[in-house]
């Protein structure tokens, strides 16, 4: 043994591993001080350990297997090496390379043959020893000798040295599963050695133990790594599932036994996180019945018959708690529920509902939901003494009904499991029984994640409560949430209900209990909310009894998780607000992680289904109010939350400082008028300002002071989670953030001058998305009343602040690209009409700014300055400045070619932008604005636009787009240059293909818009042009034959958009635009898509408008075609869709298209006439049409369809007309009262 020179000697060890330093007496002779290195090590200190690795392997490196002292130097060396500690936790210098541990493992390995099995158990010792405490990762050469060397010895040794010898294969094996596949069918094959001695009838526990470890070993998975193969995965998978469902076998040590199941338990865990698993049959249920069942290992007061399978469809054989179940109280005569049976008979739901009908208001809701459950489910949480009782009170377990689930962790200190008589072996197996807990809850956690969503919500019954009505409580996730002693188990539970919630929006969308249930049945919808209530119940009573800051911090994410995916707004108000009142005081906790997840709560609230009216009503609530509300509900960890100041009010304090506009420097006690109270901004974003700008008065945690010795402010985390919020108030509750808009504009530019690089992209989001919120204000389609706004003045004022102040750093700060990117983001979230009263000098710095930050090397950065500008040249003010156009242009010409997707998508969509402001410029301001832009430069935006629609179906979308406005935008005098010739037949073309091709919906019918576009110009050579023909062929095809009906609505609005007959081209063409239009008319209604179906009726209705069209344009040589196509059946049907069209009160035709659609019909021109204006344009048709004359050889022919045609539509006026007449006159017989 090498001499201990060091400071810390490793083989003097106390017990609890804990380095001993020797003392040293303060004295002249002492030795002087030597500094500590970053690791916390004595600097320039040798490494014994080290020197002692070094001596030895030298030596064995230096024998030879024909050496007379071989078996006596080799029993030394490999003593020596077992004796040193080589963890780097107390040995910080140590440095041992992995290449020199494995060239001595192989060396060592060669001289040890397998017949000295006492050195072969020291080789093994060894290789665990070094390979687990030195990381050493190995490379394939050395796995390869060591596997072949273990595996060997297996088959070779005796009995007695396998669990040494398997303990090192499972440390050769750790996380190399996939590189080991050479030597699996000797471990894990049909007779292999692992399976041999994990199996249930294997009497060593020790042996059954590392064999199962060594399999868990071999299913770990690193990331990045290859899976292991299904096959041994499987078989793996078999063996810890039999394990976990065996039951201990007799005369066996119980920690033995747990010992097994934690390794039963992790390998479960790795096969189930090692790559996507497909469970088989009945396997999901038994893996889940078995976990559940070790979720309550060792849980006193537990005597449950266990299924041996779990089934999607809850059935009566689920866990019964077999003590005798308690007197029911007289007003529940019916007998108890199940523990678990979610699968009820009609008299317990009939009792149900009745129940819970009782209550009709929200206050007696909460009242019943709270209280009396909680005196149910814990009894120690009497009345009055609500959150003192789940503290310790000892007393209060005597009034427990039933079994007694009451956990030590809530009792007084006598009860503590310390004070056994048997001592450290009960606290020990209790430590166990933990663990085991623990696993199974890590176990359940991968399979939630690992199964789909749709699977998972047939077993939620088993984990979650609905209910605590009558009998025992239920065996869930929230029984141990509740009542386990461990926190580590309460914080695993707490893990997996919130992996449960997370993402079942969908599935909780249904939950519905805003009206009492029938007494017949009780709706799946109110099972669903009676288990979103209990959920409530159940973690608000967690966060009272809560004392581990850790797992407190769970609970509140867990809550987060059920607030962010419940239906608030079908439930019965009161859930939320009680939520809200009981989050207050943990907003000062001591300890960080509790305060950030308690914003990430608030948070949550502020996103659900905003704005919702519960969340609206306490965010307007006076903070005074909510103080005094909250009198005698403060958790037992109040006394913990005193390390702010506590401004002198004996009352629970309220978390904030007064903010930057002090409203709040008027006594709490005086009342407020309802105008001050609705002015006043929302307590919450009061709370979130003063979290980023104001100095804490006292710290904690260890938390430092700041920067330069002044007054810290909050943690990072906390102010982040305070911008979050605040961010969410701003896009939820605008009308109510209003109230502080400079504020919140002062925090923001606070936060852009600051120095963390988070704090100043969170300072710009929040930027963004208050202009966004004074936007939305301004457009007419939201009708907010001009006093409802925030004053343009204001708005003025808040952006001349804002691009004053920090924003312009931000803008040119080319180390940090994201936050110039939402800086770019905030600068296009300016309202236009404020733009326009800003001063020229800043309004000339925004365009510059965002002119240069296109020609970033950085992608992002280049995406939000184009884009920027594609917002900009929407601005009244801008878009008719020819010279900006002509810049933007050039700019967005040059992103169109950038190597990046997403710079190219953007390009695109400012291409679309613009060229919507040369059409609305044509149109307003006219020939002059047309004649001042360049040929030139259209000649370009025209090539590139055509280009782009031949790109990435996100870039091709606008493409397409930018193409139909620049057809509809050129003049005759260029349309007939040379130059423009092919370009513009390249372009139609591009069209065309869009349209035909097999792009994603959106793309097609944006290029059927586009198309219609086009037609809108008569410039356009629509009669002549040899591309025409494929340009009304297309869109004929897709309107007849399309799945997709938007698409079809905007072909066929695009064939009606030509206002001449000429346009059409010959009979023929127009013969075939009629006859698929009517084919399309016919066929409106097939579909086996119910979202497709949505649109049938505005289908139906741009289509009758688009054959009236043609009627309207029609000529005498059209009537043959038109003659024969309204003759026989398909007339019939044509007819009787062209009535229900002319007798609708609207354009619209109630398909229920909304904007998406809407716009297609719009172009059609029908969507804005009245009842009248359409019977009118009718008249006008066949007035035209019996004035026509027959032109031709073929006039007989002609005459004789135009005379059917007359027929026809006179035919149909007339019916019109009379409905028209009688729907008139029943109303006045029946007059409608409003």
């Amino acid at each position: 043994m090498a001499a201990q020179t060091g400071p810390l000697s490793p083989v003097f060890m106390s017990r609890s591993d804990a380095p001993v330093f020797p003392a040293v007496l303060l004295s002249a002779e002492a030795a002087p001080f030597t500094p500590l290195g970053t690791d916390g090590w004595r600097l320039g200190s040798p490494s014994d350990v080290e020197k002692q690795f070094t001596r030895c392997a030298a030596k064995l490196r230096a024998l030879r297997a024909d050496s007379s002292q071989l078996r006596e130097e080799l029993n030394l060396f490999l003593d020596q090496l077992l004796s040193e500690n080589y963890n780097k936790t107390f040995e910080p210098n140590i440095n041992i390379r992995p290449e020199d541990v494995c060239s001595l493992l192989k060396h060592i390995s060669c001289l040890v043959p397998l017949s000295q099995e006492h050195l072969v158990i020291k080789l093994c010792q060894l290789v665990h020893h070094l390979l687990n405490q030195l990381k050493v990762i190995m490379d394939e050469r050395t796995l390869d000798v060591l596997l072949n060397y273990t595996t060997s010895a297996l088959k070779v040794c005796s009995t007695w040295t396998h669990s040494d010898v398997l303990l090192a294969l499972s440390t050769i094996v750790y996380g190399n599963g996939p590189q080991c596949h050479q030597h699996l069918r000797d471990l894990l094959g049909e007779d292999g050695v692992l399976l041999l001695y994990s199996s249930p009838s294997q009497p060593s526990m020790e042996l059954r133990r590392v064999a199962l470890t060594c399999m868990a070993n071999i299913c770990l998975r690193i990331p990045g790594q290859a899976p292991l193969d299904d096959q041994y995965r499987s078989v793996s998978f078999r063996v810890f599932l039999k394990t976990l469902q065996s039951s201990k076998p007799p005369n066996t040590d119980e920690l033995f036994y747990c010992m097994v199941i934690q390794a039963a338990l992790k390998g479960l865990q790795c096969c189930l996180s090692g790559g996507k698993w497909k469970f088989v049959g009945e396997e999901l249920g038994s893996v889940l019945a078995a976990l559940k069942r070790l979720m309550f290992q060792g849980t006193p007061g537990v005597s449950v018959e266990w299924p041996t399978v779990l089934y999607p469809t809850p059935l009566p054989q689920y866990e019964a708690l077999s003590a005798p179940k308690p007197a029911e109280p007289p007003k529940s005569p019916e007998p108890p529920k199940d523990a678990a049976v979610s699968g009820k008979t009609s008299a317990n739901k009939k009792r149900k509902s009745k129940g819970k009908g009782k209550k009709t208001s929200s206050e007696e809701s909460r009242v019943d939901d709270g209280e009396e459950e909680n005196r149910e489910t814990v009894p120690a949480l009497q009345k009055g003494g609500g959150r003192e009782a789940g503290r310790g009170e000892g007393e209060s377990l005597s009034k427990t009904s039933g079994p007694s689930l009451y956990p030590s962790w809530k009792r007084a200190s006598s009860d503590s499991e310390f004070s056994d008589p048997e001592g450290s072996a009960q606290s020990k197996l209790r430590l166990y029984n933990g663990r085991i807990r623990q696993g199974a809850l890590h176990c359940l956690l991968a399979v939630v994640k690992g199964v789909e969503k749709r699977t998972l919500y047939g077993y939620w019954s088993s984990f979650i409560p609905d209910s605590p009505i009558g009998g025992p409580p239920p065996l869930t996730l929230i029984t141990i949430i509740l009542k386990d002693p461990s926190p580590k188990v309460r914080a695993c539970a707490l893990q997996v209900l919130s992996a449960i919630l997370d993402g079942s929006r969908q599935f909780l969308a249904v939950a519905e209990d805003t009206t009492s249930p029938r007494t017949s049945y009780t709706p799946f919808s109110f099972l669903l909310a009676t288990a979103i209530r209990e959920l409530h119940r159940a973690l608000t009573l967690a966060l009272l009894a809560e004392t581990s800051p850790q797992t407190l911090t769970q609970v509140i994410k867990c809550l987060a998780y059920l607030v962010a995916n419940a239906p608030y707004h079908r439930l019965r108000p009161g859930l939320l607000s009680q939520l809200w009142k009981q989050m207050r005081p943990y907003v000062r906790h001591r300890d960080v992680n509790v305060r950030v997840s308690v914003l990430t709560l608030y948070g949550a609230l502020a996103t659900t289904q905003a704005p919702l009216p519960e969340v609206q009503l306490l965010l307007r609530q006076p903070e005074s109010s909510s103080s005094s509300s909250r009198t005698g509900s403060f958790t037992p960890q109040d006394s913990g939350l005193s390390w702010r100041q506590r401004d002198g009010v004996s009352t629970p304090p309220t978390p904030v400082k007064p903010s930057l506009r002090s409203s709040r420097t008027h006594s709490p006690q005086v009342p407020r008028t309802p105008e001050e109270v609705d002015s006043a901004p929302p307590w919450l974003l009061q709370l979130c300002v003063s979290l980023v700008t104001q100095a804490r008065e006292d710290q904690s945690d260890g938390e430092g002071a700041g920067a330069g010795g002044g007054a810290a402010l909050e943690p990072s985390p906390v102010r982040l989670e305070a911008l979050q919020v605040m961010f969410h108030l701003v896009r939820g509750y605008f009308s109510l953030a209003q109230a502080c808009l400079c504020e919140i504009g002062q925090v923001s530019a606070r936060c852009l001058g600051e120095t963390d690089p988070s704090i100043q992209l969170h300072g710009a989001k929040l930027l963004e998305e208050l202009g966004t919120g004074i936007i939305q204000q301004y457009r007419a389609e939201n009708n907010v009343s001009e006093s409802s706004r925030v004053p343009m003045s204001q708005v003025v004022l808040f952006w001349s602040d804002v691009l004053s102040g920090p924003l312009n750093g931000a803008l040119q700060s080319e180390q940090h690209p994201t936050l110039q990117t939402s800086a770019c983001d905030a600068l296009s979230s300016i309202l236009p009409q404020a733009f326009s009263q800003l001063p020229d000098k800043t309004q000339l710095m925004c365009i510059t700014v965002l002119l240069g930050l296109t020609y970033s090397e950085n992608y992002l950065v280049k995406t939000a300055a184009v884009r920027a500008l594609g917002v900009y040249i929407l601005f009244p003010c801008l878009r008719e400045d020819v010279m900006f156009v002509a810049d933007t242009a050039n700019t967005i010409l040059a992103a169109l070619d950038d190597r990046s997707p997403n710079v190219r998508a953007k390009a695109a969509w400012s291409l679309g932008n613009l060229t919507d402001t040369l059409v609305v410029n044509m149109e307003s301001v006219g020939v002059d604005f047309q004649e001042e832009l360049s040929d030139m430069l259209l000649l370009k935006m025209l090539q590139a636009a055509t280009r782009a629609s031949a790109d990435k179906d996100r870039v091709k979308a606008n493409a397409v787009r930018a193409l139909g406005n620049l057809l509809h935008f050129l003049r005759e005098s260029q349309l007939t240059r040379s130059a423009f010739q092919r370009p513009l037949e390249d372009a139609v073309l591009a069209l065309v293909k869009t349209i035909q091709s097999e792009a994603t919906m959106k793309v097609r019918w944006n290029a059927c818009y586009a198309l219609g576009n086009a037609f809108r110009n008569p410039a356009l050579p629509l009669d002549s042009a040899p591309w025409s023909c494929d340009a009304f062929s297309s869109l004929c095809h897709v309107v007849s034959s399309c799945k997709n009906f938007k698409v079809r609505i905007k072909s066929a609005a695009a064939l009606a958009i030509p206002t001449t007959r000429g346009s059409y081209g010959d009979s023929e063409r127009f013969g075939c635009v009629w006859r698929s239009l009517a084919k399309a008319l016919e066929n409106s209604e097939d579909t086996n898509d119910f979202f497709e179906y949505r649109y049938s009726a505005s289908l139906r209705h741009t289509l009758s408008q688009a054959l009236l069209h043609l009627l309207a344009v029609s000529q005498s040589q059209d009537m043959p075609s038109l003659g024969a196509s309204l003759a026989g059946e398909e007339g019939r049907g044509i007819k009787e869709h062209l009535i229900n069209y002319l007798r609708a009160e609207e354009g619209g035709g109630g398909g229920g298209e909304g904007a998406e659609g809407a716009e297609g019909e719009k172009e059609a021109g029908g969507e804005s006439f009245t009842l009248q204006q359409r019977i009118g344009g009718l008249q006008q048709t066949l007035i035209r049409l019996k004035e026509l004359e027959a032109e031709g050889d073929g006039r007989g022919e002609e005459e004789g369809s135009r005379e059917m045609v007359v027929h026809f539509l006179e035919d149909l006026l007339q019916t019109c007309e009379a409905e028209t007449t009688k729907t008139a006159l029943s109303e006045e017989k029946h007059p409608t009262t409003n």
